[in-house]
């Protein structure tokens, strides 16, 4: 389907944002596994990484149906954005698991 229309300047710069932290948050934990730091600890890192990139996500998603689908919807793409919208919460887990509000 793709009929892109430009991201909102608010949620680039939040998406931009987030990911420049979740590659620095990698560099260090790549360095804890070069150092061999303990197991736990690492995989602790890990998992805040998983949820930082879950939140990259759920800006994306968030500028996604505020621009591109309420596009489609107001040009009677109805059916198709849905279609598109299940795919992309099919992998898409942030999603589909708890919101931060519940953790």
């Amino acid at each position: 389907m793709e009929r892109h229309h430009p991201m909102q300047p608010d949620k680039k710069t939040s998406a931009i944002n987030r990911l420049k932290t979740v590659r620095g948050h990698l560099d260090a934990v790549i360095a804890m596994v070069e150092e061999e730091r303990y197991c736990p600890e690492i995989m602790k890192q890990v998992s805040a990484l998983q949820g930082s990139l879950e939140k990259v996500n759920r800006v994306l998603l968030e500028g996604h149906l505020e621009t591109c689908v309420l596009h489609a919807v107001s040009e009677g793409r109805t059916a198709e954005i849905v279609d598109e919208l299940m795919e992309t919460l099919r992998y898409t887990p942030a999603m589909t698991g708890p919101t931060e509000e519940a953790m």
